[in-house]
C-alpha cells in the first residue's frame, strides 16, 4: 500500500488492541516467509498518559504522563490509517522483526519504545497520538 509508510499513525481495528494508535515503524507489502500476508511492524500505546493539571505536584505529574507501549505484526487489513504522521527517528533501529523471537529481546525493544514517546509526550508535540479514541 503506497499510502501505508513508516511514521503513518493508524487505528487497530482487531484484536486485543481493536481501538488503539499505532504508528508504523515497518512497512511489509509482500509479506515475509513467517508472516505470508501483507503487514506491519507498528508500535502503540497500550495505556494512554492520564490527564495532568498544573496544580498537581511535579511527581504526580510525572506519574500521570507514563505511557505503556507495545510492538506488534499487524495484518494491513486491521489497520485503519489516519492523516496524521509522526516523524520517530529513535525508533527505526529499536524494533525489527528480530525483536519477536524472544521475551528479553522484545522487552528491551519496549522500554526503548517506551523512553521515546514519553520524551515525545512531554515535548508537547503530536498530542492528538496521545489521547485515547473516544466515542
Amino acid at each position: 500500500m503506497k499510502f501505508l509508510k513508516v511514521g503513518r499513525v493508524c487505528i487497530v481495528t482487531r484484536g486485543r488492541f481493536a481501538g488503539k494508535k499505532v504508528v508504523i515503524i515497518q512497512p511489509q507489502d509482500n509479506g515475509t516467509k513467517q508472516h505470508a500476508f501483507p503487514h506491519a511492524i507498528v508500535c502503540g500505546i497500550e495505556r494512554y498518559p492520564s490527564k495532568v493539571t498544573r496544580r498537581m505536584s511535579k511527581a504526580r505529574q510525572a506519574k500521570r504522563s507514563k505511557v505503556k507501549p507495545f510492538i506488534k505484526i499487524v495484518n494491513y487489513t486491521h489497520l485503519m490509517p489516519t492523516r496524521y504522521t509522526l516523524e520517530l527517528e529513535g525508533l527505526k533501529g529499536a524494533v525489527s522483526a528480530d525483536n519477536f523471537k524472544e521475551v528479553s529481546q522484545r522487552e528491551d525493544a519496549k522500554k526503548n519504545v517506551k523512553k521515546v514517546l514519553e520524551e515525545r509526550y512531554q515535548s508537547g508535540k503530536n498530542r492528538w497520538f496521545f489521547t485515547p479514541l473516544r466515542f
